[in-house]
């Protein structure tokens, strides 16, 4: 027999020590009893053929059996383990075993076992047998690194062979997964049990290999929790190949580095990065609440709360009066990691109060952000108030929490408390003073929030005292309209709307939009809007009255630079508005309008036509020096003008023309009422809240008829005085209006003397009758304007106008390019 042949007596009795790749054989029965065996395994035991052959293999163990090998003898499979074998002297070696089953003549199972040396020189582990010396077998630095390096390391370290087996760790490792060198042997790298990977280390079979196949070192990240520390950790894995001097192959090793403190450091970093980013999107006070909420769980917190003070949420200030610990708070917010937020015993939207002695109470009255480990006696403080809070805590395991108030420019405006029960660390100092850094970054966007919710309800509640509230009595249009508000976070713009009713029957439509949102838009808007209804009184055509509005403009635009100490600028100052003023006369069915710097208004025509009227442009308000056009279009009854903001055509989503077009086709449905129309075209083009405020302005007309009006010419005689009066009385009687005729033909005799001893030829007189009113008009050709005097006890005349002043309800004049009218009201409906 050869010198590797299997003996099953005899042999070589000398001590001899094997070469690592020579393999050595033995051969057990199904009893394990060693029934044959090598001269090599001979001479790497020490032993002689007695002391092994028909005796149990399981004497030569020096440490217990892996469980590759346990499961290898019980499923009756071939199988290569690790395994630590005892020599006569007591010294254990290192080998690496590989089993095969085999079945005999007498149809008996036995085992071929090959064993080969893993590591040259291997000495005995503390307790396995004595200490190693330079004189014993093999290199003694190796010893020295293997018990005195390696397994004395405080790193955790596992060396594997070139198949990705573990051979060997130090007591770090062992101590770390929780399982023994003699556990682990056998077992492919990431694995602490035959065929378990453990969760998170699906990867590392990958990245092994790499190592094997390219001999670089490799380095990855994991987070995970190991068996022997339950508690997850933050770990890098340096994953480098075992080469010989020649550059051969035989394995690597893995180190394993616990980084979890420079990992919060920078979760920490990339959270407050975060907040900046994602806290304070919106000037919403209870998104703000929300958003400190999003940002905080998951990474920092397994549970968030957010409660705002009852002020807050509607835009006041704090009651400074009253303690924050015993003002009341609403839950704005809440977010868990669990689904539904089941640790909560307060839903959203709920009016509560912490108790002066809970936690938040205590730090609410602090004024500072705790930390509170969760223990029997904290526990009893969340009890103080709601016993509910206690239970939860207790169900959910709440290990560890922070309370910290929401305060901003000195004042509190709530307070957050986060929560722990999914992760293991409890809260430390670092991530206090984290909780204070999001919770001082959300006082401030909530503050901001706070303060602008209360400037944009003053702004609404400015713009709704000036807008009209309803339409005035007249008879010349039918009026429907809308004003939205743009979506919170842009301000309310200075978009405005208004039907003022004029001398004759007539109508005058406005529509105007300052440049700009908040209160200073509004209190500019506020301005124009009586500016326009005062030019307007005054009757001043469309072209007129525009010019003295961009004068007011520019005043207004001066006088604040001056106020705020900005020198007079020689260009156009930052104040600008557009408008649209249109006047309609019922009695010829004619409109005159002119417009600065706003879209042109549209015209749906009875029979469903929507036209744009072309009208010439005219520059934005605020600019100066340059002149306005009015335009005149007939208008057939039943028309519908339109005349709008901006804000309804524009938007970033599509071309203005595309507005227009959606405008046109809105406008043009049949069958619909002007307030559905209203309705229909913001549906149609408002899809979401508009960016930018919306002002729409639907009108009817209608036209009197020659059943409502009568007109006359007269001579410049002053006989004619008795036959106007004539006239008059003859025209209220077929009209039924018998009860006023004498105030009608006293207004008759004052204004139609007037005409003739002041003004000149053409002179007319026309008597309008309205719905409850009763208009007297007297024309001229002087352009010469009366006025009101006091007359003397003995003067002859000068009591004309104010005797028309004293009957009637209103009166005035207003110019006309063939000279002036001077005209008289009277309400029918306040007639005794």
């Amino acid at each position: 027999m050869g010198e590797n042949d299997v003996m099953r007596a005899g042999g070589d009795d000398g001590h001899q020590s094997t070469a690592p790749d020579e393999a050595a054989v033995l051969v057990v029965d199904a009893r394990g009893t060693i029934t044959a065996w090598s001269s090599k395994a001979r001479r790497l035991l020490g032993r002689d053929d007695d002391d092994v052959i028909g005796r149990p293999a399981a004497r030569l163990l020096a440490a217990e059996l892996p469980e590759t090998a346990r499961a290898g003898f019980a499923e009756r499979r071939a199988w290569s383990a690790p395994l630590a074998l005892r020599q006569a002297d007591g010294h254990v070696v290192r080998v690496t075993a590989q089993a095969l089953p085999l079945l005999g003549v007498a149809r008996q199972l036995e085992w071929y076992v090959t064993v080969t040396v893993t590591v040259p020189g291997s000495q005995p582990s503390p307790g396995e047998g004595p200490a190693p010396s330079p004189d014993d077998d093999g290199d003694p630095r190796t010893a020295l690194v293997r018990i005195w390096g390696l397994d004395q390391l405080p790193i955790p370290v596992a060396l594997f062979d070139n198949r990705a087996l573990l051979v060997a760790v130090n007591e770090a490792m062992e101590q770390l997964t929780g399982r023994t060198e003699q556990q682990l042997f056998g077992l492919p790298a990431g694995e602490v049990e035959h065929g378990r990977v453990l969760p998170g280390l699906e990867e590392l079979r990958g990245i092994t290999d790499r190592v094997l196949m390219t001999g670089e070192s490799v380095t990855r990240d994991w987070y995970l929790s190991f068996p022997g520390d339950l508690r997850e950790h933050a770990w890098t894995g340096v994953y480098s190949p075992l080469k010989d001097r020649t550059g051969r192959m035989h394995g690597f090793s893995a180190v394993v580095l616990d980084t979890t403190e420079q990992y919060q450091a920078r979760r920490r970093l990339e959270l407050v990065n975060e907040a900046s980013v994602h806290i304070g999107t919106a000037l919403d006070v209870a998104r703000t609440a929300e958003e400190l909420a999003e940002t905080a769980v998951g990474g920092f917190a397994d549970f968030v709360t957010v409660d705002l003070l009852d002020a807050v949420l509607s835009g006041e200030d704090p009651d400074f009066g009253v303690a924050a610990e015993s003002q009341f708070f609403r839950r704005v917010a809440q977010r868990s990691v669990l689904e539904g937020c089941p640790e909560s015993v307060v839903p959203v939207g709920k009016r509560h109060m912490y108790d002066e002695q809970s936690p938040p109470g205590r730090a609410l009255a602090l004024g500072q952000a705790v930390s509170h480990p969760v223990d029997e006696k904290t526990l009893r403080w969340w009890a103080v108030g709601s016993p509910e809070r206690e239970r939860s805590m207790r169900a959910y395991g709440i290990h560890s929490t922070i309370v910290v108030p929401l305060r901003a420019r000195g004042t509190t405006l709530g307070v957050a408390v986060l929560a722990r029960h999914r992760t293991a660390f409890p809260y430390d100092a670092s991530d206090l003073l984290l909780a204070e850094e999001l919770a001082a970054r959300a006082a401030v966007c909530v503050d901001n929030a706070r303060r602008y919710a209360h400037e944009r309800s003053i702004a609404l509640a400015l713009r709704r005292s000036l807008l009209p509230r309803a339409a005035p009595r007249q008879t010349a249009v039918e009026i429907a309209s809308r004003y939205l508000p743009a979506v919170p976070g842009t301000g309310v713009g200075g978009d405005w709307f208004d039907v003022i009713p004029l001398s004759g029957a007539r109508v005058a439509l406005v529509v105007g939009d300052v440049v700009g949102h908040g209160i200073q838009a509004s209190a500019t808007m506020g301005q124009l809007r009586m500016a326009v209804r005062t030019l307007a009184d005054v009757d001043l055509p469309p072209d007129e009255l525009l010019t003295q509005l961009d004068d007011i403009v520019l005043r207004l635009d001066r006088d604040e630079q001056q106020s705020g100490g900005v020198p007079d600028r020689d260009s156009a100052g930052e104040m600008s508005a557009s408008c649209l003023y249109v006047v309609y006369d019922p009695v010829s069915g004619r409109c005159s309008m002119a417009r600065a710097g706003h879209p042109f208004p549209a015209m749906v025509a009875p029979d469903g036509t929507v036209d744009f009227l072309d009208l010439p442009a005219g520059p934005p308000l605020g600019l100066g020096g340059i002149p306005f056009e009015t335009a005149e279009f007939d208008v057939p009854e039943g028309s519908v003008l339109a005349l709008y903001t901006d804000g309804l055509i524009h938007s970033a989503e599509r071309d203005i023309d595309v507005g227009l077009d959606l405008l046109r086709a809105t406008l043009a449905r049949p069958s619909l009422t002007l307030e559905e129309r209203c309705d229909a075209v913001l549906r149609t083009l408002l899809h979401d809240r508009p960016s930018d405020d919306v002002a729409l302005l639907l009108a009817r007309t209608h036209i009197l008829d020659d059943a409502h009006h009568a007109s006359w010419s007269l001579p410049a005689d002053p006989a004619v005085v008795s036959e106007a009066r004539k006239y008059a009385a003859d025209q209220l009687a077929a009209w039924g209006l018998d009860e006023v005729a004498f105030t009608t033909e006293l207004v008759v005799s004052e204004l139609v003397t007037n005409a003739i001893r002041y003004g000149a030829d053409p002179i007319q007189m026309r008597l309008i009758r309205e719905d409850g009113c009763l208009t007297c008009e007297v024309s001229d050709g002087s352009s010469t304007a009366p006025h009101l005097r006091r007359a003397r006890a003995f003067d002859e005349g000068g009591r004309g106008l104010m005797l028309v002043a004293q009957f009637t309800d209103r009166w005035g004049a207003r110019h006309t390019p063939e000279g002036k009218i001077i005209w008289a009201e009277q309400d029918l409906n306040d007639q005794e």
